[in-house]
């Protein structure tokens, strides 16, 4: 017969083998389970030999005896071993057979039928054999033509499909590898049909196997590369979400798929600006492989722009070089990478911008890596997207994430480096006069920081002028705008160094602004740096130095209102950095100061205002010789500031605030007294004046103002007792007697030693007989507090007794004979006589 008769003498050959399978497939078609398998065992056994059939013989018996009851027992046998025979039977017959297409008429639709989900209970329920059948599927399509295949296409995708969809992980992984084989085996036609597989895919790609997300990524880059180009808009979002996924295998595929994407799509032009940002993205793996994979994928895009574009971009290619202003520490990229981000940013950052404020954090981590790489390549050409990016940097600036705000300084750190600061600061600035947000100014110091400091020096004037304005420099509640505001300057003097002699005042005046806000406080390191810098810059020894060079203009900066100063006014609070800060300079400005003092220590000004300047002043005289007087001419202004000063706020008030006051102005006093300052002759010249007003503040609830205040009564008398008239001295010793009674041990003290010093005034036979009743009731109070419970208290008051009993010492033993016997300790009065009679009085009784 003409098939047994084949060239070669394979006809008897497949005769042979025909009757050796027949009765098994006779079997195979009528009988039982047991007998079936028996049957394919049968038919392994005449196929595999001993010997083996060849391939051409095999393919022949395949081909016209066994190909249709095996289908019909993949498809049908109810009999999970038997299909399992059976699938092993196709795989050996295709594999080894030279033509497998030509099983495809019988085997694509059973394969469709079994893989196929709809309808129910038609596909294969066993994974393990539907995972065989989709190895079977792989291995046709990679087998096969694509003339052979292409009629089948439907079958093949619906088979896919089902695949795709199949809940078990190794039946997905072995779809994806398929769909892969079959978009690469057909692409004349598969371009066709392929969306239909679009959606299965992406209902996988986020599989828990990450083993399944790889696959399904890559089955995705071969369907759309070898498909339709316009489902790519149906994946990239999702392929977006894979660049954020945990596993670097995941994040590798989305490189890769990506990268072939833009060398080798059909349409690639026009889906750069879609496909870019996803391959930049890249390029800040955390995975070190991953990064230098989207890097060598990006080179090679690249070069290939720049090859099929050659002609457009001849003149740069000619005259590349690195420009000067280059940021440092960053690898310029290659030519046809920048062209290709500046000719697609325009479509990128929109979008960008957008997700910089998504409200998931790691994308906007991501996002706002992308962002420095874009930059990078767009260089000078993001002026004209200025607006946009500084608006999203704005918001972003305040974002709780760290790194997201510390991707986008360093972006704007970039904006300085290429953009124009004609542009980049006109627009910032204009920003921050309408409304002063810390976040402007985090771009601003950013920007500043980034730009060469050639390029800055023009217009370093206009930003310092602008930086200092009141409204700008003098938001005491917002302690992070402070910081950002501290931050410009730094950025100014880093960046600027000796052309900060141009803007060294308006950076001082900052300085203090931002030192004089009390919620500035964690910021006096690096205020004191700033300022150090600043005079390193211009040569200077240090911030001394500084505010003697700019000492004028900043009292007149200061005091140009003063007359209209309240508590809550800012110049009151810079004016105590000046004066406090500025140590030995500021009695350079000694006039200017005294006026100041002089105008807003008025009665009439506002107390709690009042308050703080005492307290100014006060803390300057504790060291004057430093301080005010360093340059000797404090005296100049002593008469002002004992009449104009002192004097008029030692008169009693009410209120609390009052008498605090009345206690710093004290205070004052004392620190002149001690620093010798107030000399006696000066003493003596506003004696009259001063005392009355001094022996008022001895009533006190103060304790610090009564302390100080018997201290300076009797340095007073010490100084100008001899000058001063009995009538005066009979007016001070009741309110010094009152003190021996004072709820305070160091006071009695005090007014103890101010009583010596007033008995030393007695020092002529008139003052001593016009007194001579004050002295008797002296003597009498005294001897009362002789005998207080306290010893020390009872020591002063026997020194005290000692001092004044030589005055009318008859007098003062009568009245010791009148109280010893109602003394405690007598003993005191006993060595008060014995001092006495050393005096050379004798006691003669009373």
């Amino acid at each position: 017969m003409a098939e047994t008769e084949a060239p070669g003498g394979e006809g008897p050959a497949a005769a042979a083998v025909s009757q050796a399978l027949g009765r098994q497939l006779a079997l195979l078609e009528e009988g039982g389970r047991a007998a079936r398998l028996e049957a394919l065992a049968g038919i392994e056994a005449v196929l595999e030999g001993p010997p083996p059939l060849p391939p051409p013989l095999l393919q022949e018996v395949f081909g016209r005896l066994l190909l249709r009851p095996l289908t019909r027992c993949l498809a049908t046998d109810p009999a999970e071993r038997c299909r399992e025979r059976a699938l092993g039977l196709a795989r050996l017959c295709l594999r080894r057979g030279p033509r497998p297409a030509a099983a495809l008429p019988l085997l694509l639709p059973a394969l469709a039928r079994r893989l196929c989900r709809h309808p129910p209970g038609a596909a294969e329920p066993c994974e393990e054999l539907r995972l065989g059948l989709l190895q079977l599927l792989t291995g046709l399509l990679e087998a096969c033509e694509a003339e052979a295949l292409a009629p089948f296409l439907p079958e093949l995708l619906r088979a896919l499909r089902g695949a795709l969809l199949d809940p078990f992980p190794g039946a997905k992984l072995e779809g994806c590898r398929a769909a892969a084989a079959c978009a690469r085996a057909v692409p004349e036609h598969f371009h066709m049909q392929s969306e239909s597989l679009i959606n299965p895919l992406m209902q996988a790609i986020s599989h828990q196997h990450y083993k399944v997300r790889v696959a399904v990524i890559q089955a995705t880059g071969a369907v759309i590369q070898f498909g339709n180009a316009k489902s790519l808009d149906d994946v990239l979002s999702h392929l977006a979400q894979r660049c954020f996924d945990d596993i670097p295998q995941v994040r590798e595929a989305v490189i890769s798929v990506i990268g072939e994407w833009l060398l080798h799509l059909r349409d690639r032009y026009s889906f750069f600006h879609k496909l870019i940002p996803l391959l930049l993205s890249g390029l800040s793996d955390e995975i070190h492989e991953n990064k230098e994979l989207a890097l060598s994928y990006w080179k090679k895009v690249g070069l290939q722009w720049e090859k099929e574009n050659e002609e457009d971009i001849k003149d740069k290619l000619d005259f590349f070089s690195v420009p000067s202003y280059y940021p440092p520490g960053m690898d310029r990229p290659e030519l046809g990478c920048r062209e290709l981000v500046i000719r697609n940013i325009f479509h990128i950052l929109p979008g960008l911008c957008n997700d910089l404020t998504d409200w998931v954090e790691g994308t906007r981590i991501k996002t706002s890596q992308l962002l420095i790489t874009l930059l990078q390549h767009a260089e000078d050409h993001i002026t004209q997207h200025m607006e946009i990016l500084l608006r999203a940097l704005y918001r972003v600036c305040s974002d709780e994430e760290t790194s997201v705000v510390r991707n986008c300084v360093k972006a704007a750190e970039l904006i300085g480096a290429f953009v124009n600061p004609a542009v980049s600061l006109k627009l910032i600035l204009s920003d921050l006069e309408r409304s002063p947000l810390p976040s402007h100014l985090m771009v601003l110091a950013a920007i500043i920081r980034g730009s060469p400091r050639k390029v800055l020096q023009p217009h370093v004037a206009s930003l310092a002028s602008t930086l200092s304005r009141p409204e700008l420099c003098q938001r005491y509640e917002e302690v992070f705008y402070v910081e950002q505001l501290l931050c410009c300057v730094e950025a100014l003097i880093e960046v600027c160094q000796e052309d900060c002699q141009e803007i060294s005042l308006q950076l001082m005046k900052i300085l203090i602004s931002i030192t004089a806000i009390p919620s500035a406080g964690h910021l006096h390191v690096k205020l004191k740096e700033a300022t150090t810098s600043l005079a390193d810059v211009q040569h200077l020894s240090g911030g001394v130095s500084l505010y003697r060079q700019h000492i004028t203009q900043l009292m007149e900066w200061v005091s140009s209102a003063h007359d209209d100063w309240t508590c809550y006014s800012p110049e009151l609070l810079q004016l105590d950095v000046i004066a406090t800060h500025s140590g030995p300079v500021i009695a350079e400005a000694l006039e200017a100061f005294i006026l100041i003092l002089k105008t807003c220590l008025q009665t009439s000004k506002d107390p709690q205002m009042r308050l703080k300047l005492f307290s100014i002043f006060s803390q300057l005289l504790q060291n004057p010789d430093e301080t005010v007087n360093s340059q000797g001419q404090f005296c100049n202004y002593l008469e002002t500031v004992i009449k104009d000063i002192l004097a008029p706020n030692l008169q009693w008030q009410a209120g609390r605030t009052a008498a605090a006051i009345r206690t710093t102005a004290v205070a004052c006093l004392w620190a002149l007294i001690c620093s010798k300052l107030l000399s006696p002759e000066e003493m003596l010249k506003v004696e009259h004046e001063l005392m009355p007003k001094i022996v008022a503040t001895l009533d006190e609830d103060s304790k610090m103002t009564r302390l100080i205040s018997c201290q300076i009564i009797g340095t007073f008398l010490t100084s100008c007792g001899k000058q001063i008239h009995y009538s005066e001295l009979s007016n001070i010793y009741p309110e010094l007697l009152k003190r021996l009674d004072d709820a305070s041990h160091d006071v009695r003290l005090a007014a103890s030693s101010a009583l010596i010093s007033w008995f030393k005034c007695v020092d002529d036979d008139d003052k001593k007989a016009l007194l001579k009743a004050n002295i008797e009731v002296l003597y009498q109070e005294l001897l009362i507090h002789l005998d207080d419970p306290d010893q020390n208290i009872q020591s002063a008051v026997l020194d005290v007794l000692k001092e004044g009993g030589v005055l009318y010492p008859d007098c003062l033993a009568r009245e010791i004979e009148a109280v010893v016997h109602k003394h405690r300790t007598p003993i005191y009065c006993d060595q008060l006589l014995l001092h006495i009679e050393s005096t050379g009085w004798r006691y003669t009784g009373a």
